[in-house]
């Protein structure tokens, strides 16, 4: 009986203590709409952004360091321009002048000298472009609020842009106002300014959110442009992969990511990104290169140089082969010390170095002999091998202290970190760079980290949290140390969702010549990601909702000259890595992909090779290939389909609570002088 009548005054005191969080969360929401009237314009505000078109999302991977590539395609939005370009002229102008209009929107200062040195009437020219300009920019910033738009204009023609925006050279009453505007600029000098402001406001607003899928770093010599590039963009995120993680353990002091760096680098011949990019000092390096193996021709390790036209010369080419295998050398020994300090990643395999017979010229693996490439380790003793020379430590720390004291390295990881993330969620799309750990039949594969079990989403979210202790200075010491060690287990563990592979053969690619050992096995999720039910699977575990949802990776190339589809596993899995970088494109047959979703739907763009920006101006070229389409939707997509739709709907129904509080009395109106 006593039971039955508390129940009740429970109840009762958990819904006034509801009420009261409510008041006091509507209290602090009416600091900023302080009475009847600022709710109820915000609401209008808010319903009518709703109602706009969903704005275009930019989706690319894998770009390598291929700096130019990648300026381009931001400079034409994957074609997003050329598109809007077409559907406003496309019966009007000719199919060289639309050519013409595009290039100059993509590289105004370029194009404007050429128009100069070719055309005889430049007033004439001005007049029309502006007036096209105005029409381009009123298409693409359409998708927008004033207010965004606004925000993107230069402060110096942020007014006079705003009117011609606005106003219809159509109107009558207005025509004589917007044609006077056009003149103004033309005869006080400032056309070419206006162009160059005009244009770069269109390359803004035609990409409303960038997202890129990994691998901004390595093979390519311009991945600290691109992180200056995006260091500087409004709008864009970053799912971490194998290779971004790499650079940030090198930046977080990781001895075996900081060797492995240099080893990749010098393998492209990539050494602007580490000296001028970084200010990484190599003088230690090849002072030690040429020390040791100065009569060593270090055959297998020459640098693959992707842009002949930059080729170095023979005497630096047999410099960095040196350097090459000395930083490989110490490499696999600062791997064997710390795979033996970790046990638990059970990685003890990847320990080689105690089986060489140099001797013999051969190494022995599980009782078996393979002829070696290379039998010269003048650093490697039989009794330690693992054991840093005098000279290699003391290289080690000279490397070591360059890195920790790059400023631009160090900026360029905090931008990682605070745009970053293992994996993300935008309107039904699950964004990933490389894998997810799956059992045989497809289930979430549980994998320790720092002992204890995750899955899935818990997974993916506890290593950002460890990628991320390891550049906290509140971090738990012992933590912040596994933290920093983490970041070679993601680049070359087994479990690692960014390698995901049986190992990595680095060691037996250069070294032994059976290439039978060379092999490296995928897993699961390589294995079955073409099964429907197993991304599916997957789907449901991340909470991805939606008529039409995908899982969208990089990391592994699509061969397209070999008939392979970026489209798997019935067109939920998109892999859109086409090979930006040079080194892929013999792979992969193209030059990468990218994939735009905006508010028809999605569409997915193959990249022809990018010769360079001076090409594209002068002959009007561009990277487009073919277009694919991989959905189209059956009512353009509004702002209110979308992630931030459901978050300014709740927004909404906050600020309509705020106004019964208002009208009942519950929280008092101030009314602002």
């Amino acid at each position: 009986m006593d039971h039955k009548t508390k129940l009740p005054v429970a109840i009762d005191l958990k819904k006034a203590q509801e009420k009261e969080t409510d008041l006091r969360v509507l209290s602090l929401l009416s600091q900023s709409f302080a009475n009847v009237q600022a709710a109820s314009t915000e609401i209008i505000n808010l319903e009518a952004i709703l109602n706009l078109p969903k704005g275009t999302e930019h989706f690319v991977a894998d770009l390598h360091g291929e700096n130019e590539a990648f300026s381009h395609i931001l400079r034409n939005a994957s074609g997003n321009i050329r598109r809007k370009v077409t559907e406003l002229f496309g019966t009007s102008l000719r199919e060289q002048d639309i050519r013409n209009l595009c290039t100059l929107i993509y590289y105004p200062e370029s194009k404007l000298e050429y128009t100069k040195a070719d055309e005889d009437n430049m007033e004439d020219f001005y007049s029309v472009t502006l007036h096209q300009l105005i029409l381009v920019l009123q298409s693409v910033s359409s998708k927008y609020t004033r207010s965004r738009v606004r925000k993107a204009l230069p402060k110096e023609y942020a007014y006079i842009i705003e009117e011609l925006l606005h106003e219809s050279p159509t109107d009558y009453d207005k025509d004589a106002y917007f044609r006077r505007i056009i003149e103004t600029i033309i005869s006080t000098g400032q056309a070419d300014n206006f162009i160059i402001a005009l244009c770069n406001v269109i390359q803004r607003l035609s990409i409303d959110q960038l997202h890129i899928l990994g691998d901004i770093f390595d093979r390519g010599s311009g991945a600290h442009l691109i992180m200056d590039t995006l260091c500087e963009y409004d709008r864009f995120d970053i799912q971490w992969g194998n290779h971004d993680a790499l650079w940030m353990g090198a930046a977080a002091g990781n001895d075996c990511c900081i060797a492995n760096v240099l080893r990749l680098s010098l393998r492209y011949g990539n050494m602007a990104t580490l000296e001028d990019g970084y200010g990484i000092n190599l003088v230690p390096l090849a002072t030690f290169a040429l020390d040791t193996y100065g009569e060593d021709p270090c055959e297998g390790f020459e640098p693959h140089i992707m842009d002949n036209a930059h080729a170095p010369d023979d005497k630096s080419l047999q410099l960095w082969a040196k350097m090459h295998k000395a930083i490989s050398i110490i490499q696999f020994k600062l791997e064997g010390q710390l795979i033996d300090s970790r046990p638990e990643w059970k990685m003890e395999d990847r320990k080689l170095l105690h089986l060489l017979r140099p001797e013999k010229k051969v190494i022995e693996i599980e009782g078996k002999e393979y002829e070696l490439k290379d039998s010269f380790f003048p650093t490697v003793s039989q009794d330690n091998p693992y054991a840093l020379t005098e000279e290699e430590a003391s290289l080690v720390e000279k490397l070591h202290h360059s890195f920790m004291v790059s400023d631009k390295l160090n900026r360029h990881i905090q931008c990682l970190l605070s745009h970053g993330c293992m994996y993300a969620i935008y309107n039904s799309n699950l964004l990933f760079h490389a894998s997810m750990p799956l059992n045989q039949d497809g289930s979430l594969k549980e994998v320790e980290l720092h002992g204890e079990k995750f899955k899935g989403r818990a997974l993916m979210h506890r290593i950002g949290m460890m990628m991320r202790a390891a550049f906290n200075d509140d971090t738990d010491p012992e933590l912040k140390k596994f933290a920093i060690d983490y970041y070679w287990y993601l680049w070359c563990g087994k479990d690692s969702p960014l390698f995901d592979k049986s190992k990595m053969a680095t060691f037996e690619r250069y070294f032994i010549k059976d290439e039978s050992t060379h092999s490296e096995e995928k897993g699961n999720y390589f294995k079955l990601r073409n099964d429907e039910k197993v991304i599916d699977g997957i789907l449901d575990a991340f909470g991805v909702g939606g008529e039409h949802r995908h899982i969208i990776n990089g990391h592994v190339p699509v061969r397209a000259a070999k008939g392979e589809s970026p489209m798997r596993a019935n067109g939920k899995l998109l892999v859109i890595d086409g090979g930006f970088s040079k080194a892929y494109h013999a792979t992969t047959g193209i030059a990468g992909y990218t994939l735009v979703y905006h508010s028809r739907g999605l569409e997915l763009v193959q990249h022809e090779p990018f010769e360079s920006a001076e090409k594209a101006v002068k002959e009007g070229t561009d990277i487009l290939g073919s277009k694919q389409i991989v959905e189209l939707s059956a009512k353009r997509l509004r702002v209110r389909d979308t992630d931030k739709g459901i978050e300014l709907q709740g927004q909404i129904e906050e600020l309509r609570d705020l106004l019964q509080a208002f009208r009942h009395g519950l929280v008092k109106e101030r009314h602002l002088r």
